[in-house]
């Protein structure tokens, strides 16, 4: 069977890239999780004022969070890409939905870059920073509004390259099957 992925490229290249953003951090935590905290504690140690007793270990978790949701966002947006790419979605909305549910890879980077900037800055600084705010906007407003949009194609039919089908899954040799609307 040949599946065409061109239509949810865009997508696949986001989450991909999200993919290796988190094996890329959890090996480097694997292999020098000590330049991570050394990090963190010099950029306490040349701002104290902004710090309290917590924060190298709250920073700390910043990175982890980073690691953690950018291998599991994009676990489960490969899933949603094959229901796109299995969908009755035109190819343009194909395109588009991908690439709103890859957006949700950019989310992780809201969590790297509270650690990237809470040394200096402070925590509280870090959250409402306005990189991490895009990062945050970004990614978690594009995977939603593409999740809402496959929803609508799957169970409405909207989107649809033929508006009086609601499913359709090719289950073997030429075969097809069909739902119609009431």
């Amino acid at each position: 069977m040949k599946v065409d992925l061109e239509h949810i490229r865009p997508g696949i290249v986001l989450v991909l890239l999200g993919l290796l953003f988190g094996i890329t951090l959890g090996v480097s935590f694997g292999l020098s999780e000590d330049s991570f905290k050394n990090y963190i504690e010099t950029g306490i140690a040349a701002n104290p004022g902004a710090h309290d007793a917590q924060s190298a270990d709250k920073i700390w978790r910043y990175a982890q969070r980073g690691h953690f949701h950018a291998a599991g966002i994009a676990a489960f947006s490969i899933g949603l890409l094959f229901l796109v790419l299995f969908s009755n979605m035109g190819r343009s909305m194909k395109s588009l939905t991908s690439l709103l549910i890859g957006c949700g890879s950019l989310y992780p980077f809201a969590w790297f870059s509270m650690f990237a900037l809470a040394p200096s800055i402070g925590r509280s600084a870090a959250h409402s920073h306005i990189m991490t705010e895009a990062f945050t906007y970004a990614g978690v407003g594009g995977l939603l509004l593409g999740i809402l949009l496959l929803l609508l194609s799957l169970f409405t039919g909207l989107f649809s390259e033929r508006q009086d089908v609601r499913w359709s899954v090719d289950v073997g040799a030429g075969e097809h099957s069909e739902k119609r609307p009431n």
